[in-house]
């Protein structure tokens, strides 16, 4: 308020100053148009408030110091009542013309303003960032256009309750949220006029763009779900039915009473159903343990172990283990031992049975300053490029590959890697076997303090 009013003076001042400067080389009245630069700059700062009482003194001004008789506030002329009429006019349209102009441009301004928030709002709402975490940076970002404190954007029904001001947010007949402000917040009328239904056709959209992303992954994951059964049905239908086939036939032909057995033959058919059984039951471990790493329930309780220990005492009950050849001492890793043994027999066991019988299964153990590695290298076939990810699929079994199995094998010691902060991979180049390769975090051991 100061300084608008020390402002207006001034201007009428230097106004005044510059008549009484060109004084001697003009006409006195003629020169009543140049406080039109005292109106002119106050109408454009502060609008036609102030404008009109500086018009209105500038009037005062040059009646008093430059109008006949000087010095008071009467006119002896005809033609000076006119000019100061004319003038008066003349300075009453100018301020109007600036006022009007002012405020466009200040509403220029603000609609620019509405307009580059409303483009950085759509960029971060369908920039892929979750609807939810945008919301406290869409406030504030509002509560600047509106001219408020603070502004916050509830989502939904309204659910809040307080002292603060609600104002819906609404798209045609349908309600997006609510938009909290200040109860003593008055923001402009046009504005909220202009920017909320934009505002909330933008929060309408996202939200619509959530939903739809959260559908589509449910129905992703229901498609994968239904190959997976449909993967674990042809398992079944396979896998499953085989051992079941063995024990039945060999169950019934022990209990018939028309054939006779002698006692190899016996012994032969209950070997059959205790081989069958422990397939079976191996083949149903599998398919909990991968409904487990596929759950995430299969949470490691670690321990802490020499690696080579844990090789050994994987390797040592697995048939064939006589062919298999350990070289290398690990380093100490904080894992659970009894998945990380599972994983080391799964890669082993794969590795004999794409190997010869009468060959070897090399175990080779490395360290690195973060990682201890273990590489199992068979002497079978080979993978081709584009089996080397494929392999660890469940269920998956390779084109050519006709020997038994679920294909499980692989991709659970995948999983229980995984779980452990390890991870698996294959490795193989033509014509000289494959390589499965574990890696498993080392544990920094202390160095002893002197004696």
């Amino acid at each position: 308020m100061a300084v608008k009013l020390a402002g207006s003076i001034a201007a009428v001042t230097l106004a005044t100053l510059l008549v009484w400067a060109l004084k001697p080389f003009a006409p006195t009245v003629s020169l009543g148009v140049l406080y039109i630069f005292a109106v002119l700059p106050v109408a454009v700062a502060w609008g036609i408030a102030w404008s009109l009482p500086v018009a209105l003194a500038s009037m005062l001004a040059f009646n008093f110091f430059f109008l006949p008789p000087t010095h008071t506030f009467t006119l002896r002329d005809s033609e000076n009542w006119f000019a100061l009429a004319v003038y008066s006019v003349t300075a009453v349209v100018v301020s109007e013309l600036a006022g009007r102009s002012r405020r466009r441009a200040a509403d220029a301004e603000q609609r620019e303003r509405e307009a580059s928030l409303l483009a950085q709002i759509a960029g971060h709402l369908l920039g892929g960032q979750p609807l939810e975490a945008e919301l406290g940076w869409v406030g504030q970002q509002t509560a600047e256009v509106l001219g408020t404190e603070r502004a916050e954007v509830e989502l939904g029904p309204r659910r809040r309750r307080g002292a603060d001001a609600p104002i819906p947010l609404e798209v045609d007949t349908r309600s997006v949220g609510t938009l909290h402000v200040p109860s003593d917040a008055d923001p402009n009328l046009g504005v909220r006029n202009r920017f909320l239904p934009a505002l909330a056709a933008l929060l309408a959209v996202a939200s619509d763009r959530s939903r739809l992303e959260q559908e589509a992954l449910e129905a992703e994951a229901l498609r994968r779900s239904d190959l997976v059964k449909t993967a674990l049905l042809r398992a079944v239908s396979h896998d499953l039915r085989s051992p079941l086939t063995g024990i039945t036939t060999a169950i019934g032909a022990l209990r018939s009473n028309t054939l006779v057995f002698s006692e190899e033959d016996r012994q032969v058919l209950l070997d059959t159903i205790a081989v069958d059984a422990e397939r079976l039951g191996r083949l149903v471990g599998d398919l909990l343990d991968l409904s487990r790493l596929e759950a995430g329930g299969a949470e490691p309780d670690a321990e802490v172990w020499a690696l080579d220990d844990l090789v050994r005492e994987a390797v040592r009950d697995l048939p064939g283990g006589d062919r298999v050849d350990l070289a290398g001492e690990g380093p100490l890793v904080n894992v659970d031992p009894v998945q990380i043994q599972r994983v080391i027999a799964n890669l082993v066991e794969n590795a004999l049975k794409f190997s010869p019988p009468s060959a070897h299964v090399h175990v080779r153990i490395t360290a690195t300053r973060q990682e201890a590695i273990v590489r199992v290298v068979d002497q079978g076939p080979g993978l081709d490029a584009g089996e080397l990810e494929r392999v660890f699929e469940p269920f998956y079994r390779g084109g050519s590959n006709q020997r038994s199995g679920a294909g499980l094998g692989l991709a659970i010691a995948r999983g229980f890697a995984a779980a452990n902060g390890g991870r698996v991979w294959a490795e193989s180049r033509p014509s000289q076997g494959a390589t499965f390769a574990l890696a498993l975090p080392v544990v920094e051991v202390p160095a002893e303090l002197p004696a």
